[in-house]
């Protein structure tokens, strides 16, 4: 009894602490890496279930057109440090480094009175320590999922355990131990679900005694679809692993925890072995080992983000921090027959994002405005009452979260992916999207193709109608504002040498890549 009366007053005392901030929010700003809203409940997942990811869209605004600007994993986060497009901020493909002495939003934060951290997934270089932060602790590259090294303030460390607790550990201590006299800005970043998709102690056995639902398009053949699609490597057919399908045990776990993984994963794995499968059936097997182990890496995220959660309530904090969950891109979960990411098409697209503001949020509330991860730095900075520079290319969500849409906001999006050649063999192009028509480019001189698709009578994209004459109109009206998109966000008509050569992704794709040509 007398230590729930302490526990008690701890809160109590932390919470007084923390009161001097209540002028301005606080942010919490959740990423995750690769994950797909096909897997998140609040968006209608068939394949599982998200309580606490769903907290934050019961509370707050699900948005339904969140596009990025380029679906890789370190673009992505350079347009959200910068608000700009990746020809603007110099990080186009992953192996880029990142120039951290440009202007970021958290230096800009810092100095309107904002304490700012950064904890978990980086990827932006190992260069320099992230900028513009009181506080960083953030994984080497890509990191592992069990056991990360980390760099702490630019020095390094290291943990044992499963990195999307250890992250959440860290995110939470920081929240304790921070200045509470500041209003704050947290970056809680996570590596899951991220390949190779390897789940936490508390979750191997999840989904065992259970069949996923197949994807209708898992043996897609690509006949509607142009070069690109039919020469890509990121099929669940031909381009996973062993090491991806969990038949080789993983090289960094302590004895206990290899003995944990051993004890759930070789019993299966020699069933696999043993039923000799061909086919389709191999392709269901791996669909399934791939989709469970995926999930199991979704659910641990769900339970750590109910950490955080859990903490702003009982500290009294939740009533003045905005919450927004988003994640650096969507990902194939077996449509099309693939995984990863890259694409214009939908899947790889459209990212989650979920905020819940209380006071301007409606609760339960969903949108279906175009926004953009290109949005989040000048939201950032209109949230702390900071001014937003003019060189920025996206819009605040202010008044969107509010439920104000101005008049002027974007009524179609600019999409540009560089990496090619690299990890998976997607092509580079460039498109539009009005959020029911796409038009897209695929603009190598070898290929040079066009492709187009009308979402709401065709929402898997399965055949493209550039060229068709019913569509003519549309069609002309989709090229006409891909050039005025392309002169307004200053796009070069060539390439920035940046992005020439591909990509270099993290050391373990890097060896995967070496073992399957």
């Amino acid at each position: 009894m007398a230590r729930q009366f302490f526990g008690i007053l701890i809160l109590v005392l932390f919470a007084a602490h923390h009161c001097a901030a209540a002028d301005r929010p606080n942010i919490v700003f959740i990423f995750t890496d690769d994950h797909a809203y096909q897997s998140i409940s609040a968006y209608g997942s068939k394949l599982n279930v998200t309580p606490n990811i769903d907290r934050i869209a019961k509370g707050g605004m699900l948005f339904n057109k969140c596009y990025v600007p380029n679906s890789i994993c370190g673009p992505c986060r350079a347009v959200i440090q910068t608000g700009k497009y990746s020809h603007q901020n110099g990080f186009l493909v992953n192996g880029n480094s990142f120039d951290g002495h440009q202007q970021t939003f958290p230096k800009l934060l810092q100095k309107v009175g904002y304490e700012t951290a950064v904890i978990g997934k980086w990827h932006l270089g190992e260069h320099m320590p992230p900028q513009g932060y009181d506080y960083s602790e953030v994984l080497i590259g890509q990191g592992p999922y069990y056991n990360p090294p980390m760099r702490k303030n630019g020095k390094f460390v290291k943990h044992t355990g499963y990195t999307t607790d250890i992250i959440t550990d860290l995110a939470l201590n920081w929240l304790k131990d921070r200045d509470g006299e500041k209003p704050f800005m947290l970056m809680y970043q996570h590596k899951a679900p991220h390949r190779n998709w390897q789940p936490g102690p508390k979750h191997l056995t999840m989904f065992d005694d259970v069949t996923i639902p197949e994807p209708e398009t898992l043996f897609d053949d690509y006949v509607g679809r142009g070069t690109p699609a039919k020469t890509q490597d990121m099929s669940i057919a031909k381009t996973m692993t062993d090491n991806d399908l969990k038949l080789v045990t993983p090289k960094n776990l302590t004895p206990k925890q290899l003995a944990t993984w051993n004890a759930v994963y070789e019993p299966k794995n020699k069933a696999f072995r043993e039923a000799r499968l061909t086919g389709k059936e191999l392709v269901r097997w791996k669909y399934q080992r791939y989709i469970k182990d995926y999930l199991r890496c979704v659910a641990s995220v769900d339970d750590n983000i109910g950490r955080v959660l859990d903490f702003l309530k009982d500290t009294g904090q939740a009533d003045n921090t905005v919450v927004i969950y988003c994640s650096d891109q969507g990902f194939y979960l077996g449509e099309h027959g693939w995984f990863d990411k890259r694409w214009m098409y939908e899947e790889s697209l459209r990212t989650p994002l979920l905020v819940k503001w209380p006071g301007v949020t409606k609760p339960g509330s969903v949108n279906d405005d175009i926004v953009s991860p290109l949005d989040f730095a000048e939201t950032f900075l209109d949230i702390a009452g900071a001014p937003v520079p003019d060189d920025m290319q996206g819009q605040s969500l202010v008044p969107v979260l509010a439920g104000n849409t101005p008049d002027t906001w974007r009524k179609s999006f600019y999409y540009h992916y560089y990496e090619f050649p690299g990890w998976h063999d997607v092509r580079r192009h460039y498109g539009v999207t009005d959020g029911r028509y796409k038009l897209m480019r695929f603009y190598e001189p070898d290929v040079n193709e066009w492709e187009m698709f009308d979402l709401q009578n065709d929402p898997n994209e399965m055949q493209s109608i550039y060229g068709r004459p019913n569509v003519a109109k549309t069609q002309q009206y989709l090229v006409a504002e891909l050039k005025r998109l392309r002169a307004e966000l200053k796009v070069p008509e060539s390439d920035p040498p940046a992005s020439l050569g591909g990509g270099k992704d993290n050391p373990t794709s890097r060896t995967i890549r070496k073992k399957n040509p």
